[in-house]
């Protein structure tokens, strides 16, 4: 199992129709991964005054951020990851470790980390005990992926219905509260350690998909600052 990661990825928002084009002409060159369709559902650590993520929101040339992540929900996964991103100069860097259902809903996280004597672990107990982070944000979306036929090293997610909430953090809970994007669009991300294809370069100008910048957590984030703004000025 692979627990480090290294790769570039680029980010577009699309539309419904822009999505339903490029799936159909991706069939030549990339398939539906081995789980093809399911709920990723994340749990963001910060500080008590959000330092990582207004840091981030600042697109520093390096940042970095922890989550715990399941895909699909806790009852049909034998693990959930927890993991450390960074973000240097454009390339996205992991490191994760794997923890068990049954670790995750009844050990404390010093004794999670202690269970597992690898690099990884180190760093991110090295990464808690330096920021002071802890669990803060819940955020979940659906997703429909691919991955490339002959190059297994491509990657192209398709992200939509993307919630969060700031109680009940845990994976237990159903997938309901804030929602973050229109849901006419979707959020596109290709990921790759190379340079994205030439074919793929050519499909996504055809398809007038061009690059952004967009962060689920930081959307999320700012979602909830909004609706908080709001509620004061209306109190």
């Amino acid at each position: 199992m692979q627990t480090i990661f290294s790769r570039n990825e680029k980010k577009y928002i699309i539309t419904q129709a822009q999505a339903d084009r490029l799936t159909t002409k991706l069939s030549e060159f990339m398939k539906p991964d081995k789980y093809s369709t399911y709920w990723v559902q994340n749990l963001f650590y910060d500080t008590e005054n959000w330092d990582m993520i207004h840091t981030s929101m600042e697109k520093p040339h390096y940042k970095e951020k922890m989550r715990m992540r399941c895909y699909g929900t806790i009852d049909e996964t034998d693990r959930v990851f927890l993991e450390l991103k960074k973000k240097y100069a454009g390339v996205v860097y992991k490191r994760r470790i794997p923890i068990t259902p049954a670790d995750i809903l009844t050990l404390p996280m010093d004794e999670i980390l202690q269970k597992d004597d690898s690099q990884n672990s180190r760093e991110l107990a090295y990464h808690i005990e330096r920021t002071g982070v802890k669990e803060k944000f819940f955020l979940a979306y659906h997703r429909h992926a691919f991955s490339g036929i002959v190059d297994e090293d491509l990657r192209l997610t398709i992200d939509s219905d993307i919630y969060y909430r700031l109680d009940n953090l845990d994976f237990t809970q159903a997938i309901t509260d804030g929602v973050a994007l229109d849901p006419e669009l979707y959020l596109l991300e290709i990921k790759t350690s190379f340079g994205i294809p030439l074919w793929l370069t050519s499909l996504l100008g055809e398809l007038s998909i061009f690059p952004t910048s967009f962060s689920k957590y930081a959307a999320c984030f700012t979602h909830f600052m909004t609706n908080k703004q709001q509620v004061i000025r209306s109190a």
